[in-house]
């Protein structure tokens, strides 16, 4: 009798300790929500300033926006002069150059000008003949929509 009591309380045990440590089955998401959190606030203070980056004041116009799947490449010109490929300023004459090493679909490549309301004519045409000339035909002039009072 007194060997059958031990016998019982020894297997009693080896169960118990089994239930202790074995694995868990339920999944612990709050981590996880607790990442995807930080990473949204991220992404909202971040995309604002992924904008392009150079201060220009644009004409307005009443022509209907144009639809694009990519980031096209813009080319701005501001109040005095200066002339920036993307957000580095660049020497006119070089631009042709390297837009031609950045274009990933060579002459087919959508190029956009910015210029400034208050920038001379004839700067943004001479960067537009120069564009022409080298080859590109999709070349566009980026303004704002007018607003109707």
């Amino acid at each position: 009798m007194g060997m059958s009591v031990g016998n019982s309380g020894v297997s009693g045990g080896r169960r118990r300790r089994s239930r202790r440590h074995a694995p868990m089955s339920e999944i612990n998401v709050t981590p996880f929500v607790d990442v995807m959190l930080v990473l949204l606030i991220i992404f909202m203070v971040a995309a604002p300033l992924l904008t392009v980056g150079v201060p220009i004041d644009l004409p307005e116009s009443q022509a209907k926006q144009l639809n694009s799947e990519t980031q096209p490449i813009t080319i701005s010109v501001r109040e005095d002069g200066k002339v920036f490929l993307q957000e580095t300023e660049i020497d006119p004459a070089e631009i042709v150059p390297k837009l031609t090493a950045i274009a990933k679909n060579g002459y087919e490549e959508r190029l956009y000008v910015r210029g400034d309301r208050a920038t001379d004519y004839g700067t943004v045409m001479r960067i537009m003949g120069a564009l022409n000339a080298a080859g590109y035909k999709k070349i566009g002039l980026v303004t704002l929509q007018e607003q109707s009072n």
